[in-house]
């Protein structure tokens, strides 16, 4: 006897639907994707009690004739595509033709539609996937789609539902992200006959984020021009320099104008970012990607989330590249932010010594003290204020030799690339508060400069200078270690040896699957270096190939910067608080300190007014 049976119809579309329709927000995407392709402008959702018990979606589209409204319930009945070569130029959202069967077969389906200038439009009636009812009706030019007591005919699927509020939350997040990928489209959303949003056509991105978040966050965005890089187009937003989140709730790109999760694109952005970003943290991003249909496949799953690329490590490369010229075109707007008029001649005072600038910030030459902080230096002389010099003149400051060098650790090497010229800015020194926030005012209002952040990240672009210019100094260890991995990892090693001695990291192989560690950075103190190496595999996997490998050495260097930069509680006078302030308005990338911490905000007066109440 066979124990092979084909399914009942019933049953296959049953099963189906289980991979098409997770929840109500699954119907509301399907269907709403459905009317954007369709050509709708307007797009109106009503939801009750979460989706579960009424779901209505209704477009100004092109609407459909009755043949192609009984067909359209057909499972793999489609108009998007017609061979198999089509799916390699899919432009749609939709194209698989499972859809509307599927949620046909586990709801009380209703469907009218009329197309433009036709005088009747068709009504059709499913339940539970069984055809009740065609009809003639008069409704309006479009489409409109109802599908009641979801999963009332699979009661088991019905219990894994959540709340009424939870299933209305993924409703609203759908439609946020249709309505974000679309700010042409006009959208409104009803939840139980309540406004939730009423989002008008027309619209530029940044005025649908106003729209759907807040102003607060719309300000912290910067625009990415528009960008093609080898057929990879990049537009949107991105946040600023410090703006993230500790999820990837508003990482939100899009591909072809499809809503995609993808983790190329997820550690692209993050490498972009690099110590721009704390970590643990994730950028608020709102991009959209534009390439050929043929180089991606987004025929991975049938939600359509997941997508696979041809050559991801060309997307990786474009995005990388697109996220550090915006970040790094903030550095601009960044500084008038803290410019102020010519601050006034210090008033000499000779009760307290001061310390030239060109001495408290001398760094060191010798790289042997990275191990190790030198003992202090003997007491500089006393100098009169007006010895000092002004602020606009100390970017061009001569180390001193190393016997004189205090013992700030590192000094600029006359061969290392110096960072590029940037306009002095003045301020008004006020103070420093709690031995670690230095108080300067400007024209905006108050600045804040955290001391041990910013001069962390001032050595941490020294340093890093000196190792790409002069490479990085090790030690041999006395006993090698071996380290065995598995065969992908020992791929990737082996392709990156160069890399890592570039890093201070001698290794070589050392048989099947094993290499020999025999060399480490001097200023490094690893007790596990198989570890250490293990978590270097894992970075050059997340490293993109236009990127310099000195940065697997990078939490090192920040390691390091942290232990010699100035602390909470030292204690610096005026010309060295504007010394480091002014070489960190030099700096690549001013904003954070290299572990992703800002060093410098403002209050500007307009906050300050309304925490006194001058101002509502």
């Amino acid at each position: 006897m066979s124990r092979i049976a084909l399914l009942p119809e019933e049953v296959a579309s049953q099963v189906a639907a289980g991979e098409v329709v997770e929840r109500p927000a699954s119907v509301v995407k399907e269907l709403v994707e459905n009317s954007l392709d369709a050509g709708a402008t307007r797009i109106e959702v009503l939801i009750r009690r979460g989706g579960n018990s009424f779901i209505r979606v209704v477009d100004n589209g092109c609407g459909m004739d009755r043949d192609d409204a009984l067909l359209c319930l057909e499972r793999h009945a489609t108009s998007k595509i017609r061979t198999g070569a089509d799916l390699m130029a899919i432009h749609t959202l939709g194209f698989r033709g499972e859809a509307l069967p599927s949620i046909a077969s586990v709801s009380r389906f209703r469907l009218t539609t009329r197309e433009h200038g036709a005088l009747a439009g068709t009504e059709v009636i499913v339940s539970g996937g069984k055809m009740e009812a065609v009809r003639d009706c008069g409704e309006p030019e479009g489409t409109q789609i109802e599908a009641r007591s979801l999963f009332y005919n699979l009661p088991a699927r019905r219990k894994f539902l959540r709340t009424e509020n939870t299933e209305a939350s993924h409703v609203e997040h759908v439609l946020q992200l249709q309505a974000i990928g679309h700010p042409h489209v006009g959208f409104t959303l009803l939840n139980d006959d309540r406004l939730v949003h009423q989002l008008p056509p027309g619209q530029t991105l940044r005025e649908r984020l106003r729209d759907l978040f807040s102003t607060a966050l719309v300000g912290e965005l910067l625009d990415v021009p528009e960008m093609e890089i080898a057929g990879v187009r990049v537009t949107g937003l991105l946040g600023r320099a410090g703006v993230s989140r500790s999820t990837r709730q508003q990482q939100i790109i899009f591909l072809n104008g499809r809503p995609i999760e993808n983790p190329t694109i997820s550690h692209a952005l993050r490498e972009g970012y690099h110590t721009a970003l704390m970590k643990g943290q994730h950028p608020v991003t709102f991009l959209s990607i534009e390439m050929d249909p043929a180089a991606v496949d987004v025929n991975v799953h049938p939600a359509k989330r997941e997508v696979r690329f041809r050559d991801p490590s060309l997307v990786r490369e474009v995005i990388v590249e697109v996220t550090r010229r915006v970040v790094e075109s903030d550095r601009a707007s960044w500084s008038r932010t803290f410019a102020a008029p010519a601050r006034p001649q210090p008033v000499q005072d000779n009760t307290l010594p001061l310390i030239p600038p060109t001495e408290q910030f001398a760094l060191r030459r010798d790289w042997s003290h990275f191990s190790a902080p030198a003992e202090a230096p003997a007491a500089a002389p006393v100098r009169d204020a007006s010895e000092t010099l002004p602020l606009s003149q100390t970017n061009a400051a001569q180390p001193l030799p190393a016997e004189a060098a205090p013992s700030l650790p590192f000094v600029p090497s006359a061969t290392a690339p110096a960072p590029q010229a940037r306009p002095a800015q003045d301020f008004k020194f006020i103070g420093v508060l709690g031995r670690l926030y230095i108080l300067m005012e400007n024209a905006g209002g108050l600045v804040l400069v955290d001391q041990h952040a910013a001069h962390e990240r001032i050595l941490f672009e020294e340093m890093r200078r000196r190792m790409e210019g002069q490479g990085v100094p090790t030690q041999r260890l006395l006993l090698p270690i071996t380290l065995q991995v598995a065969p992908r990892d020992a791929g990737w090693l082996s392709e990156n040896l160069d890399a890592l001695a570039r890093t201070g990291i001698g290794l070589e192989p050392f048989g099947a699957g094993t290499f020999k560690i025999d060399a480490l950075p001097q200023f490094l103190s690893a007790t596990e270096p198989s570890q250490l190496l293990r978590d270097i595999i894992d970075e050059l996997r997340d490293t993109s190939q236009q990127t310099s490998k000195l940065r697997l050495g990078e939490d090192m260097i920040a390691k390091t910067v942290c232990r010699h930069a100035v602390k909470a509680n030292d204690i610096l006078r005026e010309p060295e608080c504007l010394r480091l302030v002014q070489d960190l308005i030099a700096c690549e990338l001013p904003y954070c300190c290299p572990h992703g911490r800002p060093t410098m905000i403002q209050l500007s007066y307009l906050e300050l007014e309304k925490k006194f109440g001058r101002k509502a």
